[in-house]
């Protein structure tokens, strides 16, 4: 028996020990690509879960010192007819954004659609701080995706499509530019922004120039910050946050205000890259009131408990500044920094953004066009911030059906 054939066993043994006996030996009633998928990969199985018509594996790839986390989920009851690949935001993993909630999420819907789903996580998300250096940009990160995509490729052979939320949505689009397999039939962006013009394009040519002074002096990677503030809103909602309220500086946030203040009015804050949302992370409304206590504030569409399950699930949450360079020069149209060839996507583009999120940004979606390509939509759905298109409690019905015509 050859090393293959070894890992096949081995694969096939792990997925079904995880299992609860009656399931591990129940006759399928679709055939089971997990066993083949992890093969094909070389990967070791850490995590499986299973629901009604449903199994999903947690795959790592020891490819690096730092491996690179892969997730399937597979429908039990009929074969895939397709694949889509979910890649996740900057400091997200594809439990955070689209296995978020867990009873009614993006992955499933992707599933229900018939398709195959597999995430692919950026590899910091399983990196320690010391892990990180200035090589991990988006070129890292294409060449990790591609080597996943034309592994299960050349397995399955299967037609496929790349779905991405912000961040990752730069990456499937970058994918797609240089993708020439007939497989590939749908590029599908969520919020997220091609070239800038104008002023904006001058902001984000700045921010470039920012964050690479950043990685000049060392500093290699950044973390938003979410986790601890979702949770202290959640544990301790008035408890006394640090931050100082704006009406009167003398008063302090209580932790369930700031995280709302700064989910819901993300622009208004400093930072190299908080200018990029229309208003922000979550829509919703917030007052102040005449003292901390009286403050008044709600998520329109994402609850804080949603915010906290997602937040939970994140593994380092890091975002490697290399990267943030990057996407800052394809936003500046900067293709000396980064080379981006809009112009070489030729399968059919879904993009989809949100209107208080990256807002009504269709430039990138028009250099798609102009390349020859005239399968491209752009749209903007009302009400919607930066999060929302993936966790809402109404994606379903107002979001998620733009993203599968």
């Amino acid at each position: 028996m050859d090393r293959r054939t070894l890992l096949t066993a081995g694969t096939a043994a792990a997925l079904a020990s995880t299992l609860p006996a009656a399931t591990a030996h129940a006759a399928p009633t679709a055939p089971d690509p997990l066993p083949r998928i992890a093969r094909t990969l070389d990967a070791t199985p850490s995590h499986l879960s299973h629901g009604d018509g449903w199994t999903h594996v947690r795959l790592t790839l020891p490819d690096a010192p730092v491996p690179l986390g892969v997730d399937v989920l597979a429908d039990t009851r009929r074969p895939p007819q397709g694949i889509a690949y979910l890649l996740p935001g900057g400091g997200l993993n594809f439990a955070a954004d689209f296995f978020t909630p867990r009873a009614r999420n993006l992955a499933h819907h992707f599933r229900s659609q018939g398709f195959l789903v597999i995430g692919i996580s950026p590899r910091e998300d399983l990196a320690k701080p010391a892990d990180l250096t200035a090589s991990w940009g988006q070129a890292a990160h294409k060449a990790d995706a591609a080597k996943v995509i034309a592994a299960v490729d050349g397995a399955l052979r299967l037609p496929y499509q790349l779905v991405g939320h912000s961040a990752g949505a730069a990456l499937a689009l970058d994918l797609a530019s240089t993708n020439r397999s007939p497989r590939l039939r749908r590029v599908v962006p969520i919020d997220t922004t091609g070239p800038y013009t104008g002023d904006q394009q001058a902001r984000a040519a700045r921010m470039r120039d920012a964050i690479q002074a950043q990685l000049d002096t060392g500093v290699l990677y950044g973390d938003t910050g979410l986790k601890g503030l979702v949770s202290r809103a959640l544990t301790d909602p008035n408890g006394a946050s640090p931050v100082p309220r704006p009406p009167d500086p003398a008063t302090r946030f209580t932790h369930a205000a700031f995280a709302h203040f700064a989910l819901i009015r993300t622009s208004s804050f400093p930072g190299d890259t908080n200018w990029i949302y229309k208003q922000g992370y979550s829509a919703g409304t917030f007052a102040f009131g005449a003292t901390p206590l009286d403050d008044r504030f709600s998520l329109t569409h994402t609850p804080l408990a949603t915010w906290g399950e997602a937040t939970q699930a994140l593994g380092s949450g890091l975002v490697p500044n290399a990267l943030l360079r990057d996407l800052a020069a394809i936003w500046a149209g900067d293709t000396t920094t980064y080379p981006f060839d809009w112009s070489g996507i030729r399968a059919q583009v879904v993009w989809v953004n949100a209107a208080l999120g990256r807002g009504d940004e269709p430039h990138g979606a028009e250099l798609i066009r102009a390349g020859g390509n005239r399968q491209v939509t752009f749209r903007v759905v009302p009400g919607y911030g930066h999060a929302d298109p993936v966790w809402s409690t109404t994606a379903d019905r107002d979001f998620w059906p733009l993203l599968t015509p």
